[in-house]
């Protein structure tokens, strides 16, 4: 049966129809995961459309077509004249990668950096062999929006978390780095009140420019180095501030 006429003529219209479809599912899909993951919080405000955009690295039309999607579930609510604001944490399993942010908090702190380290040290070391010239430059334009984001920690950590895909992906095996993807969004509340801690930020980008030179270099060695140097400095802030007072009360309110 021959395909009518409209879609032979519109055949290349519709495929980047279906394609924008897609990426706008995947970003609504990523907001939704900070969401899930208490990095974003009821009452927050989003980054605009523009910052957005370049920390996920589409376009503004595709992060207004995420958006959309997350105001049809009220999990964010877009007002006119001001940011879009997070107005609801229930965020339904359709959305990829919901449950593991979910289930990852049930284990203990040393548990979960025992496991990055052991499994990002093959994920990063692989990526230094493995990594494209494509992938470089995007974590190379990682590192300049990183750099605008020095004073935002929201926004820092939606471009962190981009950052760190972009290095799993380089290792060229989708399991791993879905599954070091998943150990990443750990106790996020937590490690965003880290990096709201006087150079925090700083430091987390300082790391990753040495976690880039050495993937440039193609050096196994110095990758692992550089990727423990960063897991265990994340490991000792959050070990220090779940022992502040502070969080001790807050667990006996609980």
């Amino acid at each position: 049966m021959a395909l009518p006429n409209f879609v032979l003529e519109n055949a290349s219209e519709l495929r980047e129809s279906i394609v924008r479809h897609n990426v706008r599912d995947v970003v609504a899909g990523k907001i939704a995961t900070l969401i899930a993951s208490g990095m974003l919080q009821i009452g927050d405000e989003l980054p605009s459309e523009r910052d957005l955009a370049s920390a996920l690295q589409v376009s503004r039309e595709t992060v207004r077509g995420g958006i959309q999607i997350l105001a049809a579930k009220n999990l964010v609510a877009v007002l006119h004249g001001a940011r879009t604001r997070v107005i609801g944490d229930e965020v339904s399993p359709e959305f990829e990668g919901i449950g593991a942010s979910r289930l990852i908090n049930s284990y203990g702190l040393g548990e979960i950096h025992a496991a990055r380290l052991f499994v990002e040290r093959q994920v990063v070391g692989d990526a230094a062999e493995r990594i494209d010239d494509a992938t470089l430059r995007q974590l190379d334009d990682s590192l300049t929006a990183q750099r605008t984001s020095l004073d935002d920690p929201v926004r820092f950590l939606i471009i962190d978390r981009e950052f760190h895909l972009a290095v799993y992906r380089g290792c060229g095996n989708r399991v791993l780095a879905d599954f070091v993807g998943n150990l990443y969004g750990y106790m996020m509340a937590h490690r965003r009140k880290a990096v709201s801690e006087p150079g925090a930020i700083l430091r987390s980008y300082g790391d990753h420019v040495a976690i880039v030179r050495a993937l440039k270099s193609r050096k196994r060695k110095a990758a692992i180095q550089a990727i423990e140097a960063h897991l265990t400095r994340i490991y000792e802030t959050t070990l220090t501030m779940l022992e502040s007072p502070e969080a001790s009360r807050a667990s006996s309110d609980g």
